[in-house]
């Protein structure tokens, strides 16, 4: 059965559109349960009813004009209930409705299950037979196996707009997905789609212009791959055995013109360019592949995926065209972009950026909260390969991206930029102000940095100091590890610009989704794996040049705080404490005078080190939350992944209580204790950790003056009564409503919901 499986959802998978999905798998259910009908009825949203898609077994001439309401009949019954439907006799069900156009008079027995996808009903998938039997429990585990499968085919169709065009329908394409909001903001532009080196999937398809420069490019590429696999064949002559080589001249057969490259050159010809001509034909011998019965020659699918890639390869060398040009307010669109490939754009005209993976809280959103570019991520059922100079609207306040939106959409947008630019330039008033309640209680507030650009934002906007400067973003913006000078440089521009004001450098924290390209951690679970001081303490020699140079960058300042992250034992405190007193040793022999030794903390980021905060506070000088990552290890969710994203929420009853205790235990031992995740970035979580009492928050330079905004007009009494109700409360929807309730009633409802002017969701 399992087999049987198998082959059924890699042939729907690998159907080119929606209707030869469904028709492939109301073909292969009725096969293999040896069932006399089946039929596939998806949901339309615009008129709420269930249309008969596909079927094998009813009247043919029923598919796309029969429908059921959402309440009506058998069909409607299994989509309330979200839940299968098994009966011997179903015209004696009180929801039986008949249909005479499909001829299903004659059949009695009805399995019905639904079509599940992220707790929202797309439709349901039925079997039927004349004979009056219930079906048993492996038919109905069966046929709930097959129907998961096909959710993620429905989803993806409807999100493109299939379903429109099997109706009969031509309104273009859908123009909206939904995704998570990653960074706040509008954005409006047309798109760019950029992907890593060497990554079939993410390539986009392109308007061939020239033909004739895009086939030469090819064949130049494929004789480069021809000579590399000639010369490894030559190189492994006494190696291998003859017939392990012979795969080599398997590779050579299938780079000559009767091959793929004919079919490639084909693509070319019809309009693609290369690179767009070779993902099409490699997707599709792969899927071919997918579909053999033969193990073997399955397993010759990696083949053609390899030889692709060492022809992209070739072509991303030599190809120019694979350099975008970026206009004025580009939108930057991808399968996903990290960070390091982010900070390498033309940063000045990126208007939006819109992603299939990712979260609100990855690595990169962060830093396109920190720069103040609209973002909106996990958008799962994104065409990225479509998008290629679409013209698209990000609005990074409801999660979602409109493509090729009507004139009308664009003037609301407008309108929406137009007021949001008005709403920050009302800020400004805020920035040489003192960040002081008006009931006279002072709050730090400082700027987490890690680019350039963020300095001179982060003083003109009142910044009182770093409390997070990434000192990660550096390393990943090269092709090798900085040297001790050049990190020197670095650090001293940071220290210098803020001087006298305090400047907390933490050190080296990759691993989990924050990659160096020449330094890959690869992991099957990464968020608990070897990150941040789990390396470094792995590897001295790094650690200490970072060290060093930090060390020397302060000399003259004396403004430098080394913070060191993930931390999760006592010991791992000890060793590098003891790594830091080598550096500090060796920088004072070397420079010939003695060092004023910095402050040092610890990132507060995992459970662990919650629980023993007093014992973990006394081995240093000051102790700062991580919120981002101790949100997710809090709550078990993956701050990465799309499907989980509406449960990470930083107003969840045990974050917030997490979080005052870690405040009360700090104080008790005399330490400082400060946040420096997104927690403090937000108006609403900054309130009630400004009641609590944390001693600096530190945000994003781009919530800067919200944040002050909030602590001039908020009165901490009124906080602190406010933190002790939600204390009390066990629900994170109604802390969130009581949070938004209290700012509405303060005159303050714009710092959390700027986006005034509702704009519909549905289609374009």
């Amino acid at each position: 059965m399992l087999e049987l499986l198998r082959r059924i959802v890699q042939e729907v998978n690998s159907a080119p559109n929606l209707q030869s999905s469904l028709d492939i798998m109301v073909s292969s259910v009725r096969a293999a349960m040896g069932t006399e009908v089946s039929s596939v009825y998806l949901l339309d949203e615009k008129t709420s009813r269930y249309v008969l898609m596909a079927t094998e077994g009813l009247n043919a001439e029923a598919i796309g004009n029969v429908s059921l309401g959402i309440t009506e009949g058998l069909v409607g019954q299994v989509g309330l209930r979200e839940e299968p439907l098994n009966l011997d006799d179903a015209s004696a069900h009180p929801k039986f409705h008949y249909l005479p156009e499909t001829g299903e008079e004659r059949y009695n027995s009805f399995l019905g299950v639904p079509i599940m996808h992220r707790r929202k009903i797309l439709g349901v998938l039925v079997v039927q037979q004349q004979e009056k039997r219930r079906f048993d429990e492996s038919e109905e585990a069966f046929l709930v196996t097959v129907s998961a499968q096909l959710s993620g085919v429905v989803a993806h169709a409807k999100a493109i707009g299939a379903l429109d065009s099997l109706r009969g329908n031509k309104p273009g394409m859908v123009g909206v997905f939904n995704g998570v909001p990653g960074s706040p903001g509008v954005g409006i532009g047309k798109a760019v789609v950029i992907y890593p080196l060497a990554h079939l999937d993410s390539v986009p398809d392109r308007l061939c212009e020239n033909p004739d420069t895009e086939i030469a490019l090819l064949k130049e590429a494929v004789m480069t791959v021809r000579q590399s696999i000639v010369e490894l064949d030559r190189k492994m002559a006494n190696t291998l055995m003859p017939e392990e080589r012979a795969l080599f001249e398997v590779y050579l057969r299938m780079l000559d013109d009767h091959g793929l490259v004919g079919e490639i050159i084909d693509r070319i010809i019809a309009g693609n360019w290369a690179q767009g001509a070779l993902r099409e034909v490699i997707e599709e011998h792969v899927q071919s592949f997918q579909t053999m019965e033969d193990a073997y020659l399955r397993e010759r699918m990696a083949d053609v995926r390899d030889l692709g890639l060492r022809v992209l390869s070739q072509l991303q060398k030599k190809n120019a065209v694979t350099q975008p040009e970026y206009r004025e307010n580009t939108i930057l669109v991808g399968e996903d972009i990290p960070t390091s490939l982010l900070v390498e754009q033309p940063l000045d005209k990126i208007a939006g950026i819109a992603i299939v993976q990712g979260s609100s809280n990855a690595h990169m959103a962060i830093v396109a909260r920190a720069l103040g570019i609209p973002t909106v991520v996990g958008l799962a059922e994104m065409p990225v390969t479509s998008l290629d100079e679409a013209q698209l609207i990000v609005d990074g306040y409801q999660g979602r991206i409109y493509v090729n939106p009507s004139a009308n959409m664009t003037a609301k947008y407008n309108d929406i930029i137009r007021d949001e630019k008005q709403f920050v330039a009302g800020l400004d008033a805020y920035k040489d102000k003192a960040a002081l309640t008006p009931d006279g209680f002072p709050v730090q507030i400082m700027v987490n940095t890690g680019l350039m650009v963020d300095v001179a934002r982060s003083k003109d906007r009142g910044a009182e100091g770093v409390g997070l400067y990434r000192s990660e973003i550096p390393f990943m913006m090269r092709e090798r590890f900085p040297s001790e000078e050049e990190q020197r440089a670095i650090y001293r521009f940071q220290l210098e610009s803020f001087s006298p004001r305090p400047v907390t450098m933490r050190t080296l924290d990759i691993g989990g989704d924050k990659d160096l390209p020449y330094f890959p951690i690869e992991e099957e679970n990464p968020a608990l794996g070897w990150r941040g001081i789990r390396v470094t303490l792995d590897h001295p020699e790094i650690f200490m040049v970072q060290l060093r140079a930090m060390l020397k960058a302060s000399v003259g300042l004396e403004n430098l705080r080394i913070l060191f992250p993930m931390i999760s034992s006592v010991v791992e405190i000890e060793e590098a404490l003891h790594l830091m007193h080598r550096a500090i040793m060796e920088v004072e022999e070397e420079l010939q005078q003695p060092l004023i030794k910095p402050l040092v903390g610890i990132m507060l980021e995992v459970p662990a080190a919650v629980i023993q905060v007093a014992d973990m506070a006394q081995l240093v000088d000051f102790v700062s939350v991580g919120s981002n990552d101790l949100i997710q290890y809090i709550l078990a969710v993956d701050r990465n992944n799309p499907r989980v994203a509406d449960i990470y929420s930083a107003y969840h009853p045990s974050v917030l209580r997490t979080m005052s205790r870690i405040v009360r235990e700090v104080h008790a031992v005399n330490r400082k204790v400060s946040i420096c995740g997104e927690m403090a970035g937000d108006p609403g979580t900054a309130m009630l950790l400004m009641a609590m009492g944390f001693d600096t928050l530190s945000m994003s330079s781009s919530n800067l003056l919200r944040i002050k905004k909030m602590v001039c007009e908020m009165p901490m009494h009124r906080a602190k009564a406010l933190l002790d109700r939600v204390l009390m409360v066990d629900s994170t929807a109604v802390i969130r409503s009581l949070v938004e309730y209290e700012l509405e009633e303060a005159g303050l409802a714009s710092l959390v919901r700027p986006l005034s002017k509702a704009v519909g969701h549905g289609t374009i």
